[in-house]
């Protein structure tokens, strides 16, 4: 059975650009081919969502409003920023799925219809699986670390794809 993709969920760091560590957005840059990646799933009729934990925002180091305008800058559809620090017993955190709760309301989107895509298998995997998404995991940014020296942090969790990047992500997604 054919699966008609609803929506696309990217993390930011280490997965669309970046160090996987925080960059200001002011400061941050995309890997080579991402834009058209993004690109390449909004002319497939899908929906993409930045999905990001950025706890800097709490600190005062950035704002959401500069976040929601990079990602608008990127083509995003909308932005789902998580702004608290991980002590602030939030629901919107990744691992917890709250920020995809909150799309898939705001949009009527069916979430196992929905995939993925992040560096970080104890936080983007581990949300996409507690909300029923694909679960696309990239060995760009803290990938290999999460397949190899953190994978006992999320072992119950499987990736349903791992590629070499986002560009890689995005041609499984499309071809599946």
């Amino acid at each position: 059975m054919l699966v008609q993709w609803q929506a696309v969920f990217l993390d930011r760091d280490g997965t669309i650009g970046g160090t996987g560590h925080y960059i200001h957005p002011r400061d941050f840059v995309l890997y080579q081919g991402a834009q058209e990646s993004i690109r390449r799933l909004k002319e497939a009729g899908l929906k993409v969502f930045a999905f990001t934990n950025q706890h800097r925002i709490s600190r005062g180091e950035a704002t959401e409003e500069e976040f929601e305008l990079q990602f608008h800058t990127y083509g995003f559809d909308d932005s789902f920023i998580c702004p608290h620090g991980s002590s602030e017993g939030c629901h919107c955190r990744k691992p917890s799925p709250g920020m995809l709760f909150t799309a898939a309301e705001k949009y009527g989107l069916d979430l196992s219809r929905c995939v993925v895509v992040g560096d970080v298998g104890d936080t983007d995997m581990l949300a996409a699986h507690a909300a029923g998404a694909k679960k696309v995991l990239v060995r760009t940014g803290w990938g290999e670390d999460s397949l190899n020296e953190y994978r006992d942090q999320w072992k119950e969790v499987e990736p349903d794809y791992i590629a070499s990047d986002i560009n890689e992500a995005v041609k499984w997604i499309l071809e599946d």
